[in-house]
């Protein structure tokens, strides 16, 4: 598995029109789920990125993790981390993960998350979706398991 972290002030993913998810401050957290990802690797990368401290103390240090700083997570799909981009100018997706498989890591993912204290919204695995967000710093991060 792969994440992308964002910091934001806030985030919202709307499908059809309709926003499916939406934070304020936090972090969105994209995900995409390759072939050889299991229950253990959501889990584990669940347990990272709730701990992960990527933001500021009273002194400005990456010092706290998104409980601590009052924020929430709003998770979002993404097959196209677990893009093989390595040769050529067109991404391979032979490494993702089938998408019923996807769609239970993912969901597996986000109660893992959930269950580390997180408050969590998403998007809609599968679904055409519009990401809006306003990233805080800019702060990124690329996670792998």
């Amino acid at each position: 598995m792969r994440v992308l972290l964002q910091r934001v002030t806030t985030a919202g993913v709307t499908v059809a029109g309709e926003t499916v998810g939406r934070i304020d401050a936090g972090m969105l957290v994209l995900v995409g789920v390759g072939r050889d990802d299991d229950e253990a690797t959501a889990q584990r990368l669940a347990e990272r990125v709730a701990g992960y401290r990527m933001f500021g103390d009273a002194d400005g240090k990456m010092n706290m993790d998104v409980r601590d700083a009052g924020g929430a997570a709003l998770v979002v799909s993404q097959f196209t981390l677990a893009a093989d981009t390595g040769k050529g100018r067109r991404p391979s997706f032979s490494s993702a993960a089938e998408p019923a498989i996807g769609r239970h890591l993912y969901e597996r993912f986000v109660a893992a998350l959930a269950a580390q204290g997180v408050p969590v919204a998403t998007g809609r695995f599968g679904a055409d979706m519009q990401v809006h967000l306003v990233n805080d710093g800019p702060v990124t991060f690329i996670l792998n398991l």
